[in-house]
């Protein structure tokens, strides 16, 4: 057992100390925030705050009621000036100290009638917000669920058959969370993969792995192996987890979708339960290619064919959203190698029931565990066939060479 921990520790700290993988570790989430500050800086500077002026010639706004003044770093509140003639609002815009002005009809109420009168038209938010303060003044004397219900507007609500799913328009993220989730899933699976890939594939080449096996069994070198590069995969994962939670704090207190995220415990632990079957699936998948092949463009070509499944859910992403319990939906997670994204889609738009995903996820850890005998068994038929390449007839063949 102490051997399969020095192998796991060697494996381990070998990818994990390499520059390459800390730039890896650190470039997505550094990318990804320079992407939003960018993003935000961009929002915050375009968009010109200065006040609006409107002239009432229709009376209603005798008394107004002006919304709270708010001067977040993303939502800020226009001043609104009221002006008695268009004269004095003409010569207002005219000396920058306004950006437009509203002309309210004197038949407003009865036609809406309103002309906006500007240098460059203001952004939406803008008039937005103009459009709100009107209404808040138009539902005055009206009942407050009445004045709530018409300042909400239209909402489109889809909910699943069985109530367990709910998600408005309004929570447009919320859909993005289960396809970002397939994608990271996806990166960082064949990223720990291609590690062992690389790393059986080299110690072969330089007959490394012939002195290694003078000391340690087969079996103790191939699950340190795939034990250290799971690890691998996890501390990436863990580690893009954590820019991500502390990147949410952050936006909850600055940006109002962010606050309507909304992720499931029970998403979380379906994740888990799917990610580390599926972890040790492909890395020793990755790590029985190495020890087939000879060199490291043979072993890419043929990864191709393990890795490209597990992106064949997102060609149909439309499908598995509008009929997550569809059979293609179903059919897509009994197979392995697509199971784990279908699955992350599926439970981010309905309730997966309960027997099928057992099920699933018992074909998941079924198929990890016959990858780690495929692996052992490839290995060790051939890390002494130096320079030659095992086929898949000897690999599940009755003859096993005697070492």
């Amino acid at each position: 057992m102490s051997k399969f921990w020095r192998v796991f520790s060697h494996e381990y700290a070998r990818h994990v100390l390499r520059k390459r993988f800390i730039f890896a570790l650190v470039s997505m989430p550094l990318f990804i925030s320079v992407i939003m500050a960018i993003s935000i800086f961009s929002a915050v500077t375009q968009t010109n705050f200065s006040p609006i002026g409107y002239i009432d010639h229709s009376g209603f706004l005798a008394n107004p009621i002006y919304p709270p003044e708010t001067q977040g770093m993303l939502e800020r509140t226009v001043k609104l000036i009221a002006y008695p003639d268009e004269a004095s609002a003409r010569q207002a815009l005219e000396a920058n100290k306004i950006q437009a002005y509203y002309v309210l009809a004197t038949d407003y109420l009865e036609t809406a009638r309103a002309d906006l009168v500007f240098v460059k038209e203001p952004d939406n938010e803008v008039q937005n917000q103009f459009i709100t303060f009107l209404t808040t003044n138009i539902l005055t004397n009206q009942p407050a669920a009445v004045r709530d219900r018409i300042a909400s507007g239209n909402s489109i609500t889809i909910q699943s058959l069985d109530g367990s799913q709910r998600m408005s328009e309004s929570d447009w993220f919320n859909i993005l969370v289960p396809i970002l989730s397939g994608v990271l899933f996806f990166i960082v699976i064949l990223t720990s993969g291609g590690y062992l890939l690389q790393a059986v594939v080299e110690e072969k080449e330089n007959r490394t792995i012939e002195i290694v096996v003078t000391s340690v069994s087969p079996g103790q070198l191939m699950a340190g192996k795939i034990a250290g590069n799971i690890s691998v995969g996890l501390t990436q994962l863990l580690v893009w987890i954590l820019f991500l939670l502390v990147g949410i704090l952050i936006g909850r207190n600055t940006i109002d979708w962010v606050q309507r995220i909304q992720i499931q415990p029970s998403y979380l632990v379906l994740m888990a339960l799917t990610l580390l079957p599926t972890f040790v699936m492909i890395a020793a998948l990755m790590a029985a290619i190495g020890s087939m092949v000879t060199e490291m463009r043979e072993a890419q070509q043929i990864s191709g064919l393990f890795t490209l499944p597990v992106m064949i859910p997102y060609w149909f992403t439309a499908a598995i959203m509008t009929n997550p319990n569809g059979p293609l939906a179903i059919g897509l997670s009994y197979f392995p190698l697509t199971a784990p994204v279908t699955l992350v889609l599926r439970a981010g738009f309905t309730q997966i029931p309960t027997g099928q995903l057992v099920i699933n996820l018992l074909v998941l850890a079924a198929a990890a565990v016959v990858s780690v005998w495929l692996a052992a068994r490839t290995f060790h038929m051939g890390m002494l066939n130096y320079g030659k390449r095992l086929s898949w007839r000897q690999v599940f063949g009755k003859s096993t060479p005697t070492l």
